[in-house]
């Protein structure tokens, strides 16, 4: 039976790989900062590791008798004023290391499709340098480059529930988000290929017209979309770059980025945004 150590087992997509790993036979090992982070896939665990990506001398042994290393590892909400380059980096090569003392068969990595466009954000920025260290640590590895999650998309539920949405340009940017489970699928399965690098969305591409036009339907409103001129938003990407810290711009300017561009990648899985939104509605 191979033996895979998870790495940010607690997060969204976390979640769901314990899950898949699980179901497909592997035994599983849990990084974690405190037991009670993971009571939602406990049941899919065998042995928890209490541990901080930014302490490595809580990762010592980590890796022991484990075949592959599945990381999600990377700042969503900034808190502790840690950065993303002592997370989404350092966290990441904390482990990395650990992993090349027991010679581990693959490391997997959890990037940003589009990375190597994007790389002038922080979070990007920091991932980048990471993905860079993996490729040359003489480890097998393989890199996952998702679009946004179904999550992601509550923001646009939320607008629905109001009666209007907002959009930047014209609302003909293109996307296709895809649900946690089916990335976790992909993910698990990806490890029987060859494959070092892994572009991946959802079933479905939507325009964000569509997508705000998916959540009114999902609520049962007509609701409005405005459409706010891309000057607005580089005039906001500038003000939040020069006048906030990292730690409050650092998310604001990787959203406002994907937004005014297209993200669209190879579709795989079953779940639709529609079903979802229904669900959360």
């Amino acid at each position: 039976m191979k033996r895979v150590l998870v790495a940010g087992a607690s997060g969204y997509l976390g979640g769901y790989v314990v899950e898949e790993f699980k179901r497909q036979g592997y035994w599983v090992r849990a990084l974690t900062r405190s037991s009670d982070k993971l009571s939602k896939s406990k049941k899919f665990i065998d042995e928890e590791f209490i541990g901080e990506v930014t302490k490595p001398q809580s990762l010592n042994g980590i890796c022991k008798n484990i075949d592959i290393v599945f990381s999600s590892i990377g700042i969503t909400k900034q808190k502790d004023n840690l950065t993303y380059m002592d997370v989404d980096y350092q966290g990441n090569v904390n482990i990395l290391e650990e992993a090349r003392k027991e010679k581990i068969s693959n490391f997997m990595f959890i990037s940003a499709l589009h990375a190597e466009k994007l790389a002038h954000l922080k979070v990007i920025r920091a991932k980048e340098k990471f993905r860079e260290k993996l490729e040359h640590s003489g480890l097998g590895y393989s890199i996952i480059y998702p679009n946004g999650f179904f999550s992601d998309m509550l923001e646009y539920l939320r607008m629905a529930k109001k009666g209007r949405g907002y959009v930047f340009g014209n609302g003909n940017f293109k996307l296709n988000p895809i649900h946690g489970a089916d990335l976790a699928e992909l993910c698990v399965t990806s490890i029987q290929g060859n494959s070092r690098e892994i572009r991946v969305g959802g079933p479905d591409i939507f325009t964000q017209n569509e997508v705000l036009k998916t959540a009114f339907n999902a609520v049962g409103e007509k609701g409005k979309i405005t459409r706010i001129p891309l000057w607005v938003r580089n005039f906001i990407l500038r003000c939040l770059r020069t006048f906030t810290s990292e730690k409050t711009h650092g998310p604001l300017e990787f959203f406002f980025t994907v937004l005014a561009m297209d993200m669209v990648a190879p579709s795989y899985g079953n779940h639709h945004l529609k079903d979802f939104f229904l669900e959360y509605k």
